[in-house]
């Protein structure tokens, strides 16, 4: 007569019941991930403990480790997640927008909200480059990448001039660093109801048209003009 033991059957996990525990399981991440992002915009990466991290949580501690193997190993993965989650904002907000400039000032718009929502994503950021520098430099490869893209798409569609190729990648890192410099500096005298000064937005979009857009045939030949001047100059001495 068989063994009980051996004739019954192995109980299949059903697909939905698997699903169920991978969200839960995407779920619990993503809320330690929150939480550290909590601790760190308030504490520094430095006095973010796993003790701060997981009570911000409401978790045991022991409930860290089955998912980061270390602090320093989600430390590595704090910024570029949110700074996906960040260009998210600015991909939803500008669907369906046309043209580089109206793109531009959605994005400006975007980000500076997405930034207010989450005040601690300076210190995230900033200190990432001393306390996550593998983390910081992952997240600012990709952000480049994504702006020098969206330059050479208005370079080709002849919105942007005066620029070579080559130089699309300085021009993208010249306007993050000014867009996060604009940032941070009205973070600070923003509050929930104001938003961006409309101001600041006026000013950093005559700054893009002006030194970006098309420029008049005179304007744009004048640079090769003085060049070629001073080449025969340099001849007849």
């Amino acid at each position: 007569m068989a063994n009980a033991s051996t004739t019954r059957k192995t109980r299949k996990v059903s697909t939905g019941a698997q699903l169920t525990r991978e969200e839960r399981t995407a779920k619990t991440r993503e809320a330690l991930l929150i939480s550290a992002a909590r601790v760190v915009g308030e504490f520094g990466y430095r006095d973010a403990s796993i003790q701060r991290i997981t009570a911000d949580a409401g978790m045991a501690q022991g409930t860290f480790y089955l998912y980061f193997e270390s602090r320093q190993a989600l430390f590595d993965e704090l910024l570029p997640h949110f700074g996906l989650h960040m260009l998210a904002r600015v991909k939803e907000r500008a669907h369906g927008a046309k043209g580089f400039f109206e793109i531009e000032e959605i994005g400006a718009r975007a980000v500076f909200e997405y930034l207010q929502e989450n005040p601690w994503f300076w210190r995230v950021l900033n200190e990432a480059e001393v306390e996550a520098p593998a983390a910081f430099s992952r997240h600012h490869t990709e952000v480049t990448r994504r702006y020098t893209k969206f330059l050479q798409r208005a370079r080709g569609d002849q919105e942007i001039s005066g620029y070579a190729e080559s130089e699309l990648d300085t021009l993208a890192y010249l306007l993050i660093a000014a867009r996060d410099y604009l940032y941070l500096y009205h973070l600070h005298r923003a509050t929930n109801q104001t938003g961006i000064p409309e101001s600041v937005i006026a000013t950093y979009m005559n700054f893009l048209r002006h030194g970006l857009g098309p420029r008049p045939a005179a304007t744009a030949a004048a640079p090769a003009a003085a060049a070629a001047k001073k080449r025969t100059a340099t001849r007849t001495a």
